[in-house]
């Protein structure tokens, strides 16, 4: 079964080339394509915040759509439309949709100008037209999103087009005026639009464009050094060397694995280099991590160069919620899980917060696996283990308050969470983490994630460690202190310690300190390799 889905203009589907009708209701048809869009499982409860917040039994719609959905989808013979209590994913591997053979055309090298022009004149059609669902603010920042992408995508054919070596040089001046209208803040577009009409002599037009332009560019406070050398070309292929995390998510591709107790991980790849695993850590979510102020920058910097590898720990994300089992041990087993399932044979493992115990309890267990051992704002002994009276009670404090104001803009809460784990945060941060709390998992799991760290204890394994190992803490860390993660480097044989300029358990990526730490990182994986 060939089955292909148009997004530009009308909303369409067709099978072995014939026009399926699709459902009447738009929320239905806004589901599929955002489906078949993601190309990955989301969770039921976030489907139902993106696409139902009026109805009084939001699941039922959902189930209601999805079954309307599932026949158009599914055949005798494969089933695409995966839903389970808690999950739903359309698995999209023989669905072709318009918006990515495009994309991967606009990438080839052999293009005609011809070619070019039809791409530009298909992605002018409106994405999803007629498919918004105004009151649903979460679907109409996603559709968007998506719009932009679709609007980067054609300003790369326009550069595609512009370079082309079979224009005339008029033709090429016409274009590049178009690609850079489109792009009126493209200085590779302004650079080579100036150095065209310098080859053309049209010296009145190129005093005046040049002036124009560097107006522009220092009003957006932008830097452009103006290059004249009628020899200059740039690849229309050529992309941003940082990816965004739209892309990012987009390039990423969420599988499962099980454990030996029956619980199922979510687990994602992306990137190409030296694999480097993170060990999951509490709060996380495969999906929306990339938009985290925490930790979008510095995964998005070390996917650039790496094939980075995460995976929501059990109770969390996307992985499986309803477990018997919050465990150092069993922390242990959904990592050793997810390195056997991908079948890396050697790899740098990343261990942050309560992941680096974990990370040290792997690299004693499996040191022919793990290169390099990184740990970042780790601790050897939970919170239960040599506590003062005190400090107890602080932490039992946490644990009440966490019951009851998880995921809440309770501010007896925020200001015990934040003043330890993100002491610096502003408010757009602070909102954008307990929306954040919200997605990542459940009150009652939670607690258990904190009392279960409260147990770890790894000290005695510290000196049994025999793979080169980097320890990086933060110097005002108000949760775990310094001289914490000092102790465990002076305990690990021939560790490294770097201390950050920064009081946050968990760095905010504008912090000067995460570009220091992925820095740090890439040269210890780079020099002991």
């Amino acid at each position: 079964m060939n089955i292909t889905i148009k997004t530009l203009g009308e909303f369409r589907l067709f099978k072995n080339n014939e026009e399926i009708s699709l459902p009447k209701s738009k929320r239905s048809r806004a589901l599929l394509a955002f489906l078949a869009m993601t190309a990955r499982p989301h969770r039921r409860d976030r489907l139902c915040e993106i696409f139902w917040e009026i109805p009084n039994d939001p699941r039922g719609a959902l189930r209601w759509s999805l079954s309307k959905i599932r026949p158009l989808i599914n055949d005798t013979t494969t089933e695409r439309l995966i839903a389970d209590r808690e999950r739903v994913a359309l698995l999209t591997p023989d669905i072709e949709l318009d918006i990515h053979v495009m994309d991967k055309k606009i990438s080839e090298h052999t293009l005609s100008i011809d070619e070019i022009k039809t791409l530009l004149k298909q992605l002018e059609e409106p994405f999803l037209m007629g498919i918004d669902l105004p009151s649903q603010s979460l679907f109409q920042r996603w559709l968007e999103s998506e719009r932009h992408e679709i609007n980067k995508m054609y300003g790369r054919a326009l550069a595609k087009l512009s370079l082309h070596p079979n224009l005339t040089p008029h033709e090429k001046l016409n274009w590049l005026k178009l690609w850079l209208d489109h792009e009126p803040y493209n200085t590779k577009a302004a650079t080579i639009l100036l150095n065209q009409l310098k080859f053309l002599d049209e010296l009145s037009a190129f005093e005046k464009t040049s002036a124009e332009l560097s107006l522009r560019f220092k009003n957006a406070g932008m830097s452009w050094p103006i290059k004249i050398d009628n020899n200059i070309e740039v690849s229309a292929n050529e992309k941003s060397q940082t990816p965004s995390a739209h892309e990012l998510l987009n390039r990423q591709k969420i599988k499962f694995c099980s454990t030996k107790d029956g619980v199922r991980i979510a687990y994602a790849s992306v990137g190409q280099g030296y694999p480097i695993v993170k060990a999951a850590n509490w709060l996380s979510h495969l999906e929306h991590d990339w938009d985290a102020p925490i930790w979008s920058p510095l995964f998005r910097d070390l996917a650039t160069d790496h094939h980075f590898l995460r995976y929501d720990e059990r109770g969390n994300g996307l992985s499986d919620w309803d477990v018997k089992d919050i465990s150092f041990n069993a922390f242990v087993e959904d990592l050793e899980t997810v390195v056997a399932t991908s079948k890396l044979e050697k790899f740098a493992l990343l261990g942050i917060s309560q992941g680096a115990s974990v990370s040290i309890e792997y690299a004693i267990k499996h040191p022919e696996r793990v290169s390099h051992l990184i740990l970042f704002g780790g601790y050897a002994a939970g919170w239960r283990i040599d506590s003062s009276e005190e400090q107890m009670r602080e932490r039992e404090a946490i644990l009440t308050l966490t019951e009851v104001g998880w995921g809440q803009s309770n501010p007896a809460y925020r200001q015990i969470f934040s003043s330890t784990f993100l002491p610096n945060a502003e408010k757009a941060e602070l909102d954008w983490f307990n929306e954040f709390q919200r997605l990542t998992t459940s009150p009652t799991n939670a607690v258990r994630f904190l009392s279960a760290f409260g147990d770890i204890d790894v000290r005695q394994q510290l000196g049994k460690i025999s793979v080169p190992t980097l320890v990086i803490h933060s110097l005002g860390d108000q949760r775990i202190p310094a001289s914490v993660g000092r102790d465990i480097a002076s305990r690990i044989p021939n560790a490294e310690f770097v201390g950050l300029e920064s009081e946050g358990h968990l760095l905010l990526g504008r912090e000067p300190a995460s570009k220091i730490f992925v820095d740090t990182v890439r040269e210890f994986i780079a020099k002991n390799s």
